[in-house]
């Protein structure tokens, strides 16, 4: 992580708990769960919607571009104002305006697990599948006969490691109460 990254915290401090993680090249900056900034080549962009772009318009404040299939595309994220890093006020109240506009966007944020910093999403994925037919089959099989076995419980796993395949549960009958 940069060091323009890790000064983030500081300059955030009013604005409460912020989290940076790497995505795309550059960092996520996130407030309780949402994403309210990114960082790319030690640039900081903020979340910004129809109701803030008007407060980053009058300073003309630019937004982060990339190039897509030829062609420069423009995203939501605009650069604050340089006095962010030097006021802590300010920084909270360009925070804040980036926040509710990500609290705006609708997507609920991802719950990331304490011990594999995961979302559970992410942990759920499903790995690609195997060989088709019986072969795969049988190493499904396979997979779940060693699920179940208590040497497999207690073995450690190789980090990377893919979890083992579970046999389905048989549905549950409805009881007559």
């Amino acid at each position: 992580m940069s060091e323009f990254v890790s000064s983030l915290h500081e300059v955030f401090e009013r604005l409460g708990r912020i989290e940076a993680r790497r995505m795309f090249g550059g960092h996520g900056i996130f407030h309780e769960g949402r994403m309210i900034g990114l960082v790319v080549a030690d640039t900081l962009y903020l979340k910004s919607d129809a109701g803030n772009v008007a407060h980053f318009d009058r300073l003309n404040l630019p937004a982060f571009e990339y190039r897509r299939g030829g062609k420069m595309t423009q995203t939501s994220y605009r650069q604050p104002p340089a006095d962010v890093f030097e006021d802590r006020e300010a920084a909270a109240t360009w925070g804040r305006l980036a926040w509710e506009a990500a609290l705006r966007s609708g997507h609920a944020p991802r719950a990331r697990s304490a011990k594999t910093g995961r979302t559970a999403a992410a942990a759920r994925k499903p790995k690609a599948a195997g060989a088709a037919g019986a072969a795969g089959a049988a190493g499904a099989a396979k997979s779940a006969s060693a699920a179940t076995s208590p040497e497999s419980a207690k073995a450690p796993r190789a980090k990377g490691a893919t979890q083992p395949v579970r046999a389905a549960r048989p549905p549950r009958k409805a009881s007559a109460r």
